[in-house]
């Protein structure tokens, strides 16, 4: 009788420990499954095209990634949104990371993106000294208007977070120019706007992709996922640029006319920007926004998802 009891200890406390065990194992499954998800932002811009195109083509999928991608024609909602942990990471531009990072917010740059910016111009309009152009202060546009036109005009900075605001304010003649991203620009050129190419003479694009610190931290795999779905895609624009033109068409829900209109940018695979140029923002960040910066560049990149 007791080694029957004995032998009943001993095969009880061995299921106990096979169900604790496939719990903590089936807990573990749980938990890496619900943390390769990221939620995104992005901007109504060219940029935006490799990560439409990876998601629709399940390319993170494959990878074991469900990314959740929202787009926003706000930047200011959708740096809300980042802030409060709504999401993960986002379509943004380095004056404005220089400016959240000396605020006290984590966010870091893992890699450039590659957008398109024209200035559009209203209909009727005559060459003069002094014009108003529209943009948005901590941005890449108001960086841009600087470099592209502060040479030949004086600038009456009019600025509006909205980019659809924009675009009614110069169709309405209010503006005599605004600085508005592809593939929007050509939506405005197809109403009659005039629509030149600000060209960009740095080694990189002011747009960016950044993640914040508690999803590099916490969610590292993810990232390194999303920069890997990225790349595939940039190969597949960079053998057909179409797919970029249709599926920002698509997801942007933009007239099909403009499909040839859209002038994209040179598509990079996932890079982080170098100190120099980062410096030049700063500076710039400094001398036009009046405001004191004191980063370094390990503050506002993580290049480990670009390796």
């Amino acid at each position: 009788m007791k080694n029957i009891k004995k032998l009943s200890a001993v095969l009880l406390a061995v299921m106990m420990a096979f169900a604790v065990g496939c719990s903590s194992k089936k807990t573990g499954d749980d938990t890496t499954k619900e943390n390769l998800k990221l939620k995104v932002g992005v901007m109504p811009a060219v940029d935006s095209a490799p990560i439409f195109l990876a998601a629709k083509k399940g390319y993170f999928k494959e990878l074991g990634l469900d990314v959740d991608v929202q787009v926003y024609t706000n930047a200011m909602n959708r740096q809300s949104a980042l802030q409060s942990g709504e999401l993960d990471g986002a379509m943004t531009d380095v004056i404005a990371l220089v400016n959240n990072v000396q605020n006290g917010f984590d966010i870091k740059v893992t890699t450039s993106t590659d957008g398109s910016f024209p200035f559009l111009i209203k209909k009727g309009f005559e060459e003069k000294k002094d014009i108003k152009v529209g943009m948005m202060e901590v941005s890449v546009s108001n960086y841009l208007s600087d470099r592209s036109l502060a040479d030949k005009y004086n600038i009456e900075k009019v600025y509006i977070n909205e980019i659809p605001a924009r675009l009614e304010m110069i169709n309405k003649g209010n503006l005599d120019m605004a600085v508005i991203p592809e593939p929007m620009a050509s939506q405005g050129e197809l109403n009659g706007l005039g629509k030149k190419l600000i060209q960009n003479t740095d080694e990189f694009s002011p747009d960016i992709m950044v993640f914040t610190g508690k999803a590099i931290k916490e969610n590292e795999k993810a990232v390194k996922l999303f920069h890997e779905g990225y790349n595939k895609a940039i190969e597949d624009i960079n053998k057909n640029d179409t797919e970029a033109r249709e599926i920002l068409i698509e997801k942007l829900k933009l007239k099909p006319e403009i499909k040839d209109k859209i002038i994209l940018p040179k598509y990079n695979k996932a890079r982080v920007p170098s100190k120099e140029y980062l410096e030049t923002i700063m500076n710039w960040n400094e001398k036009v926004l009046k405001k004191k910066i004191d980063l370094k560049y390990e503050d506002l990149v993580e290049g480990k998802f670009v390796k």
